[in-house]
């Protein structure tokens, strides 16, 4: 049962702090950890003063890895163009948008696919594959 006669800190959460300037045998002896002369020798400069912006660059959160300016092609096969529309229709970003294949008008559209293009439809501002380019020839 937990009472205040049994808490124990947790294994390696309390940590003995260096006891510097007590003789060359403790290991922090002579000059203490702080090497020889200069400013960072001296007693009465703290950490601020030596380090100033820089430690508040280092210790502010940075957005990790790489986003693109460009945005990404929303992505759709031959056999949905095969399914959602009917010969001589114009299948552009406004039509896509309108039957709800797509989710947004202004992002680039490529279609993909190796499946064969039954219905006769013309491509109007629209990125393709090359078996798709080759079926249209």
């Amino acid at each position: 049962m937990l009472g205040i006669n049994n808490i124990q800190s947790a294994p390696g959460s309390k940590k003995t702090r260096k006891r510097i300037g007590r003789g060359n045998s403790s290991g922090h002896g002579t000059y203490s950890g702080k090497g020889q002369k200069g400013q960072k020798a001296r007693s009465g400069v703290s950490n601020l003063q030596r380090l100033g912006m820089k430690q508040q660059i280092k210790q502010t959160p940075k957005l990790r890895g790489f986003k693109s300016g460009n945005p990404k092609n929303q992505v759709l096969s031959v056999e949905t163009i095969n399914q959602n529309f009917k010969d001589k229709e114009v299948v552009n970003p406004e039509n896509l948008f309108k039957k709800k294949l797509i989710k947004q008008k202004d992002k680039p559209v490529k279609i993909l696919g190796k499946e064969k293009l039954k219905v006769k439809v013309s491509f109007d501002q629209v990125l393709m594959s090359e078996t798709l380019k080759g079926q249209i020839k």
